[in-house]
């Protein structure tokens, strides 16, 4: 004889759901959040006129013949960073009140939108431009449409690779999906959803995945600017006053000599001491091991209900100008650390930036479905004078 149960009539019960779960990432970025911003980038492209000499002459004993100052103009001109997302319009009326769902349904796909950007151009502002996200020897393992491809150790950074992010290969125009990754063996096993290359075939390589769109396209970043040594940054040649202050540990552990002396170097260089020092988290963690006996503790007075508690302060190192604030950033390579002035780092946007409402809507309607589209973004480049910052790579991780 059969029962009333939760088996038996199932249908009659509800299902009680928990609170939305956080994310399991990180999309925080401390520089992204310090340096200077302005939304007033009009024109074609902006002109910056840098001096790279003293202007005048000078010596003794008689008056000295007068001589000019060396001007170099650096070029701004600005890079399409966007975040679309999309919504059906049923799941907008059906998410509409608490009864329906956890969240609204265009709130919560907005919120998502920003975050996906502020990762992406996190990922920007940490490389150097070319929208590449790694290196891999050709060809890919699997099969045409489900290739599997092992990233370098020295290109590999797990920030750059997100479950669901569209890629390209090289300048092949097919895109994938990249399906899971597994850290450890640096494997990113891909999906292709559109086009017909088949990685399977490729040569020997290194072949570059990017970004979806974003071969050549990206904003400037860190590593293009604090690398180097040769070409031109902004239309000015590198050169002594217009390149980073570059020291190679070449292997060798982190030690606070290494730290003073790129701190002291790029005060040398440009007058200005480093006023924010950023690395990757393997050599954080080697620096709160480093400076254990200079931690800073918290220990709060007893209470009758306080059994015990020690907080820690945080991480700052000593610098000629005074106490400089350490942060953890995972679009930073572990084998790396940056000695950054933000005061000449810039992001320069033009008017319009945020969500595109210029039809009266954040939402448009996609002609093709039955279903909203929406834009975030703009037009802007990231502007980081070389002779203000510091880098010290090639550490033991």
């Amino acid at each position: 004889m059969a029962q009333f149960s939760l088996s038996t009539a199932t249908n009659l019960f509800k299902i009680k759901y928990g609170k939305l779960s956080d994310n399991v990432y990180n999309s925080a970025n401390v520089l992204l959040g310090r340096c200077k911003k302005s939304y007033d980038f009009v024109g074609k492209q902006m002109f910056i006129p840098i001096p790279t000499s003293f202007q005048g002459g000078v010596g003794s004993g008689s008056l000295p013949t007068a001589n000019v100052a060396t001007y170099k103009d650096a070029i701004i001109t600005a890079k399409k960073m966007y975040a679309v997302v999309e919504i059906e319009r049923e799941a907008i009326h059906a998410s509409a009140n608490d009864e329906g769902s956890f969240v609204r349904g265009t709130k919560h796909v907005v919120q998502k939108g920003v975050e996906s950007w502020m990762r992406n151009m996190s990922r920007a502002l940490f490389n150097d431009a070319s929208g590449s996200l790694g290196l891999f020897p050709g060809p890919a393992t699997g099969t045409a449409t489900d290739p599997v491809i092992v990233v370098t150790a020295a290109s590999f950074k797990e920030a750059n690779w997100e479950e669901k992010d569209y890629i390209n290969v090289n300048s092949l125009s097919s895109v994938f999906e990249v399906v899971s990754l597994v850290p450890a063996t640096r494997t990113v096993t891909l999906s292709r959803i559109s086009g017909s290359d088949d990685l399977t075939v490729l040569g020997a390589g290194p072949h570059t995945a990017y970004m979806q769109n974003s071969k050549d396209n990206d904003s400037q970043g860190l590593k293009g600017v604090c690398d180097a040594t040769t070409g031109s940054l902004y239309n000015v040649p590198v050169a002594r006053r217009w390149q980073s202050t570059q020291i190679a540990a070449g292997g060798a552990g982190l030690t606070t000599d290494l730290m003073n002396q790129g701190m002291l170097e790029v005060q040398r260089k440009s007058g200005k001491v480093p006023n924010l020092i950023i690395c990757g988290f393997t050599q954080y963690r080697k620096l709160l091991n480093l400076l254990e006996d200079q931690k800073q503790y918290i220990v709060e007075p007893r209470s009758p209900e306080l059994k015990g508690k020690v907080s820690f302060k945080g991480v700052e190192f000593m610098s000629s100008a005074g106490a400089v604030g350490v942060f953890p950033e995972r679009f930073c390579e572990d084998d790396r650390m940056y000695l950054l002035n933000d005061n000449y780092i810039d992001i320069f946007h033009r008017p319009g930036f945020g969500w595109f409402e210029d039809d009266g809507s954040v939402f448009l309607r996609k002609s093709s479905s039955d279903s909203y589209e929406a834009r975030y973004g703009g037009y802007l480049e990231s502007y980081i004078v070389p002779s203000f910052q510091g880098e010290i790579t090639g550490l033991a991780t």
